[in-house]
């Protein structure tokens, strides 16, 4: 395509060459054919707002008349025959109510017995009905008469006596011109009159789909929560069964709901399900229940009381749960004390609106949730209230190393910060120092009293996590029986309460490999923020809290921050529910270090172990070789003194548990001679050729 170009120079001077271009004409555009431009104005026609908002109206006000329609011929139907009272029957009977049942039965029929009567009177009624006429007629117009005879005489006039007859006849004449007169437009109008009226009797019942109504019902945001909203969201919720029992109950389904009561910024209301509905099949449509019922779904909470057949619906005011709750007591109340063993810690309110409190008395805790919802400052709360114990002993441990837990320093006894592998071998080993703290309050003599201690562990996934092997090749993180801070848990779990040696753990996103199943089983008191999946909350709460209700995967990650699902029995749960939600008070920084000061101030002093110092690394397996000698076998008893004698901080502490485990995990357990116990010097020297082999392979 060739190209005109002009050069434009201003004066002489050397100047920058302006090119123009000059394109050809393109071609003429080829005309859109007339059915294209059709179809693009019909498709505009059908999506303009105007359009829709007309065929809305159209099928709304069409459906109301139709429908109110069907309504007045079931009322007519009603009306006439018993359907009525055999639905109310059918109702009573699926609610089992037998003797309800039986006295809807009686007024059944007593109708029926008269209906009968009716219909027997009406077979004599033309004769009676005729006779009544004649009878009438005949008595009127000896009245008429009568009254034209005191005419007459009181007139003189003989023909006055049929005036009042013939007045009388002229008046029928009157009426009947009046009907012909009106009876034409009434047949024109009247079916239009009727139509109105099923129209308005559609239009009062909202008879149409929720798309046809007006924005302004369709909306219905923030609108009272009663008994024909509930009927009708259940109604609509999809289940077949459920639909045509309601369609089926002669009160609408009323009968299905307990009293509505007010409940916090919320309401409240149980209802009992017809038979062939289970109540996980309404669980599951959380969503569009709430939709039917104009809320949010994070705003209705469906749970299962001990009744059968029932649901309790918790149903909140528009907007309620996105409003900040107040502060906690703990910031606002300087004189606040904590009582270990008969307190309850101040955490936060339930949906009610109510006061939300936890008893920690020899209660291992777990909480669990996504990252940054708010987990560290729920279990920092609860620590900061028992921290006003005086006589609470801390030993904690941060894995995130933040500085959350910073203001406890010089109120625990202990507190390691940071994330990297070393941290978590020196929580691990205060772990451990924590069980053998345990079996030394074991071996006490019955009846001593001890100090809560309470071992922290914030992060705890990242122990689980934790790849490092020790000396003994036995690993700090996993699940399994060698697993160090695994088994610390579950040996605290199993035993730590009975001597007030407690373990409270917080985690994020559980899974079988950062939570093993033991560990998080352990817990008295597990509670679970916003998760991203229904298996989580299984792990995080339990299979039956799961089923009762509770529900962490559905809260709103960043929106519902400090929201906390709580299973425990130390904390007030409503009866039938095993599990309960709680918004928990938010404590600042600033606010935890002003209470911890107030905590500090109630001890004499604390001085708080930042790292675990250790002795001399030794080596257990050839510690216990070179006490054995030359002997072929040693007692394990003689093996525990002879180490003891060798290295009292090592082993002075040793149990037969822990030499039989060294063994075990070595390959030279110990066995049975003459009906004790020993150990073999030929399976220890075995184990240490082979363990050198290993190791002397795994350097090359």
């Amino acid at each position: 395509m060739s190209e005109n170009v002009v050069h434009l120079h201003k004066n002489t001077d050397p100047a920058p060459v302006t090119t123009l271009t000059v394109v050809p004409d393109a071609p003429p555009a080829r005309p859109v054919p007339l059915w294209v431009r059709s179809g693009r104005a019909v498709k505009t026609a059908v999506t303009h707002e105007r359009t829709r908002a007309a065929a809305r109206a159209a099928a709304r006000h069409s459906l109301y008349t139709f429908n109110g329609g069907r309504i007045a011929a079931r009322r007519a139907w009603d009306g006439r025959t018993g359907a009525r009272y055999e639905r109310y029957m059918r109702t009573a009977e699926a609610a089992g109510n037998m003797e309800l049942a039986a006295e809807w039965e009686e007024r059944l029929q007593r109708f029926r017995d008269a209906r009968h009567r009716r219909r027997m009177d009406l077979l004599h009624s033309p004769v009676e009905a005729a006779k009544g006429v004649a009878v009438g007629a005949g008595m009127s117009v000896g009245v008429l008469v009568g009254l034209g005879v005191i005419l007459a005489i009181s007139t003189g006039q003989a023909a006055d006596v049929i005036t009042p007859l013939s007045a009388t006849i002229d008046f029928i004449a009157l009426l009947i011109r009046i009907v012909q007169i009106v009876w034409g437009p009434a047949l024109t109008i009247g079916p239009f009159l009727a139509l109105l009226a099923l129209w308005a009797v559609g239009r009062k019942q909202q008879a149409a789909p929720q798309w046809a109504l007006p924005a302004n019902v369709r909306s219905g945001e923030g609108e009272p929560i009663t008994p024909s909203i509930v009927v009708k969201a259940l109604r609509d919720l999809g289940i077949a069964p459920l639909k045509a029992a309601i369609k089926d109950m002669g009160d609408a389904g009323a009968s299905m709901l307990g009293p509505i009561t007010i409940a916090g910024c919320g309401v409240e209301v149980d209802v009992t399900l017809p038979s062939g509905v289970a109540t996980n099949e309404v669980q599951k449509r959380r969503r569009k229940l709430a939709e039917n019922l104009t809320r949010h779904e994070h705003e209705v909470f469906i749970t299962i009381p001990q009744a059968a057949r029932t649901v309790r619906l918790w149903i909140a005011d528009s907007g309620a749960l996105d409003e900040p709750i107040g502060p906690s007591p703990l910031v606002t109340d300087d004189t606040l004390t904590a009582n270990y063993k008969t307190g309850k810690a101040p955490w936060g309110q339930d949906l009610r609106g109510d006061a939300a409190a936890l008893s920690l008395y020899q209660r291992h805790l777990l909480i669990t949730g996504l990252s940054n919802q708010g987990k560290t400052a729920a279990l920092r709360a609860l620590a900061l209230w028992l921290a006003l114990d005086r006589s609470v002993e801390f030993w904690m441990g941060d894995l995130k190393g933040a500085g959350d837990w910073a203001m406890f320093d010089g109120i625990a006894t202990r507190l390691i910060q940071g994330p990297t592998d070393d941290h978590v071998i020196q929580v691990t080993e205060m772990l451990e120092d924590a069980v053998e703290e345990m079996n030394r309050r074991l071996q006490a003599p019955p009846g001593t009293d001890f100090p809560l201690l309470v071992v922290i562990v914030d992060e705890a996934q990242v122990a689980f996590m934790c790849p490092v092997k020790g000396e003994d090749k036995r690993p700090y993180g996993g699940s399994s029986a060698t697993s160090r801070y695994f088994m610390g848990a579950r040996k605290i779990h199993n035993q730590g309460r009975a001597v007030n040696v407690l373990l409270w753990q917080g985690t994020q996103d559980p899974t079988d490999q950062n939570l093993p199943k033991l560990v998080r089983e352990g817990a008295h008191t597990r509670a679970s923020l916003a998760l991203g999946t229904e298996s989580q909350a299984r792990m995080a709460l339990g299979d039956k809290a799961v089923d009762g209700g509770a529900a962490p995967n559905l809260l709103r990650p960043g929106l519902d921050k400090g929201t906390l699902v709580v299973a425990s029995d130390g904390i007030e749960i409503p009866k039938g529910q095993s599990s309960i939600t709680v918004r928990t008070h938010y404590i600042s920084t600033d606010d935890a270090h002003a209470i911890a000061e107030r905590a500090k101030a109630l001890r004499d002093g604390v001085a708080t172990l930042h790292s675990i110092e250790r002795g001399e690394a030794r080596d257990a397996l050839a510690d216990i070789a070179s006490v054995l000698g030359d002997a072929s076998r040693v007692l394990t008893a003689d093996v525990l003194k002879r180490l003891s004698a060798l290295s009292e901080d090592a082993y002075g502490t040793w149990t037969p548990g822990d030499l039989k485990r060294v063994l075990e995990d070595a390959g030279a357990e110990p066995y049975k001679s003459d009906g004790r116990m020993v150990v073999g010097r030929e399976r220890v020297a075995r184990a240490l050729a082979n363990r050198d082999t290993d190791d002397s392979a795994s350097a090359g």
